[in-house]
C-alpha cells in the first residue's frame, strides 16, 4: 500500500488533478441531459433512450467499492488513474457512437471508470493530505459539486447548440488528460504490493445487488407498476445478493467492505447521514424544477438558475463547515445543526404556493441547501477521521456508493409520492378522462400547456404544487430521522487516521 509522510502543505499540482477528476465524474452525471433530444434525433431510438443514463448510472454506482478496495491493495494513485483511462476511452466512444445501441454501451464503460474518479480522489486525499489540511482541500470539493451540478446542464446545452452533442463527451478529454498529467506528476505515493485474495465473490453480489436496486428505483412507478412482478421480482433479487453479501464480508480473508468499519459508531452514523442527505438532496433538485416550470412558468435553464440560493447555501456552508470540524464535538454538533436546518429549509418550502413570488420561491430553497451542505460535509470529514489508512479507499467507497444509493432510492420514493399526488390532483379537478389524456406516454410537459384554457392550466400548477408538497413532507421527515441519527455520534477520541504510523497490510 502506500505511506507517505505528511507533509507541511498539500501538494498543490497533485490535488488540483484530483479535483479535476471529482469535477468530471459530477459533470457528467449532468452535462448529457439537455443534449439527449437531439442525440435521439440524430441516432434515432426513442424507445430505448432511458438508457443512455441508466447505463451510465448503473455501471458508476457498481464500480465504486471495486475501485476503492482495488486501491486498497494495489495502490491508489494506479487505481485512480486507470479509473480516469475508461472514463475518457468511454467518454471518446461515446462521442463516435454511430447508433443507440453503441451510445449505450460506451455510456456504460464510462460509468465503469466514473465509478473511480469521486472515490479514486477521496481515497488519495485521504492519505496524502493530512487532516490540519483536509478541511481546505474538502472546501474545494464543496465548491466543486454544485458547479459541476449547476453548469452541467447549462454547457451540455451549449455544446449542442453551438457544436454538436458529441462536443458534451469530447469536451471530457482534454480535461481529464490534464488530471492525468497532474496527478501523475504532482502525486508522490509509496506503493507496497498486498499480498491478499482479491474479493471476487464479493464483487460479484454486491454488483448484482446495486444493479437490481437501481433498475427498482429507475423504472418503478414509470416503466413497470411498484406492483408488478418484473419489480417486485427484481427487488427479491436485490436483497437476496445484498444479504448474501454481508454474509460471504463476514468470512472473506480481504473482505471488498471491510465489516470493521462499522465498529467506529460514528463512521456508521455518518454512512446514515450520508445515505439520508443524498436523498433529500436529489429529491429536491428532482422536483423544484416541476414547480418552477410548471407553475411559475420559467424555462428549463431559467429552473436551473432559480436554485443557485440552494446550491451556494450548499457551497457557502461546505466551505465553513470544513474549518469548523476540526473543533472538540465537531462530529456531532454540525451533523446534528445540519439535519435541523434541512427539515426547517424543507418545511418553509411548504410555502410555496401557485401565488407565490418567484425570487421569494427561489430564496426559500438557501435555507434547505445550507442544511445539506452541513450533513454532506460534516460527515465526509467523520468518515476520513474513523479509519485507518489501509482502509481509506473501502471506506471512501462506502461513503460514495450510499450517497448514489440514497439519491436513487429517495427520487424513486419521493417520486412515487409526487406523481401520486399529482395525478390525484387533476382527477379531481379536472376528471379522469381528461387526467388521463393530459399525463398519458408522458405528454404533460411545460410546452404542452401552451394553448390550454386558463383553467386546465391553473388545475394542473394546483396539481404540481400538492405533488411538490408531498415530496417536501417526505424530504422533512427523512431530514427528522438525519437529526435523531445525528444524536447517536459521539466526540471523536482521536482521529485513527492520523495517529501512530499503522504499517498498511491486509489479512
Amino acid at each position: 500500500m502506500e505511506t507517505t509522510e505528511d507533509p507541511p502543505k498539500p501538494p498543490l499540482l497533485g490535488v488540483i488533478g484530483l479535483m479535476l477528476g471529482i469535477f468530471l465524474s459530477a459533470l457528467d452525471g449532468q452535462i448529457i441531459g439537455t443534449a439527449l433530444p437531439t442525440i435521439v434525433g440524430d441516432l434515432g431510438g426513442l424507445e430505448h433512450l432511458s438508457w443512455a443514463v441508466t447505463a451510465y448510472l448503473l455501471t458508476s454506482a457498481a464500480a465504486t467499492p471495486f475501485w476503492g478496495r482495488l486501491g486498497d491493495l494495489y495502490g491508489r494513485k494506479g487505481a485512480y488513474q486507470w479509473a480516469v483511462v475508461l472514463f475518457l476511452a468511454g467518454s471518446m466512444l461515446s462521442g463516435l457512437a454511430q447508433d443507440m445501441g453503441e451510445l449505450i454501451a460506451f455510456r456504460a464503460l464510462q460509468g465503469v471508470g466514473a465509478g473511480g474518479l469521486m472515490v479514486g480522489a477521496l481515497s488519495v486525499i485521504g492519505v496524502l493530505v493530512p487532516a490540519s489540511d483536509r478541511g481546505r482541500v474538502q472546501s474545494v470539493i464543496g465548491v466543486l459539486m454544485p458547479i459541476a451540478f449547476v453548469g452541467g446542464p447549462l454547457l451540455g446545452g451549449f455544446l449542442t447548440d453551438r457544436l454538436s452533442w458529441r462536443w458534451a463527451f469530447y469536451v471530457n478529454l482534454p480535461v481529464g488528460l490534464l488530471a492525468l498529467l497532474a496527478v501523475g506528476v504532482g502525486v508522490r505515493l509509496r506503493t507496497e504490493r498486498v499480498r491478499a485474495p482479491f474479493d471476487w465473490a464479493g464483487v460479484a453480489l454486491l454488483t448484482t445487488g446495486i444493479l437490481a436496486l437501481t433498475l427498482v428505483s429507475s423504472w418503478g412507478g414509470t416503466e413497470y407498476a411498484w406492483t408488478s412482478p418484473w419489480i417486485l421480482g427484481t427487488a427479491v433479487v436485490a436483497a437476496g445478493a445484498l444479504g448474501w453479501f454481508v454474509r460471504t464480508e463476514l468470512r472473506a480473508p480481504g473482505p471488498l467492505i471491510p465489516p470493521a468499519l462499522f465498529r467506529d459508531r460514528n463512521f456508521s452514523v455518518a454512512q446514515v447521514l450520508g445515505f439520508l442527505a443524498g436523498a433529500v438532496m436529489l429529491a429536491l433538485v428532482g422536483y423544484l424544477p416541476q414547480y418552477l416550470q410548471f407553475v411559475q412558468g420559467a424555462s428549463p435553464t431559467v429552473g436551473g438558475l432559480l436554485l443557485l440560493p440552494l446550491m451556494l447555501g450548499m457551497m457557502g456552508t461546505q466551505l465553513v463547515t470544513a474549518r469548523l470540524m476540526s473543533r472538540p464535538g465537531g462530529e456531532r454538533r454540525y451533523p446534528l445543526l445540519g439535519g435541523t436546518l434541512a427539515l426547517v429549509g424543507a418545511a418553509l418550502l411548504l410555502l410555496l404556493g401557485a401565488d407565490t413570488p418567484i425570487a421569494l420561491a427561489s430564496a426559500l430553497t438557501a435555507v434547505a441547501g445550507i442544511g445539506l451542505g452541513l450533513l454532506m460535509q460534516s460527515t465526509l470529514l467523520t468518515s476520513m477521521g474513523a479509519v485507518p489508512r489501509q482502509d481509506m479507499g473501502a471506506a471512501m467507497g462506502v461513503v460514495t456508493l450510499l450517497r448514489s444509493i440514497g439519491g436513487s432510492l429517495g427520487m424513486a420514493a419521493l417520486g412515487a409520492v409526487y406523481t401520486a399526488r399529482l395525478t390525484d390532483g387533476l382527477t379531481a379537478h379536472l376528471g379522469p378522462e381528461e387526467s388521463a389524456r393530459l399525463t398519458g406516454g408522458g405528454g404533460l410537459t411545460p410546452a404542452s400547456l401552451t394553448g390550454l384554457p386558463p383553467a386546465v392550466r391553473d388545475a394542473v400548477g394546483e396539481a404540481v404544487t400538492s405533488g411538490l408538497h408531498g415530496t417536501l413532507l417526505g424530504g422533512a421527515a427523512l431530514a427528522a430521522l438525519a437529526t435523531a441519527v445525528a444524536c447517536l455520534a459521539r466526540p471523536a477520541q482521536g482521529a485513527v487516521a492520523e495517529g501512530a504510523q499503522v504499517k498498511e497490510t491486509v489479512g
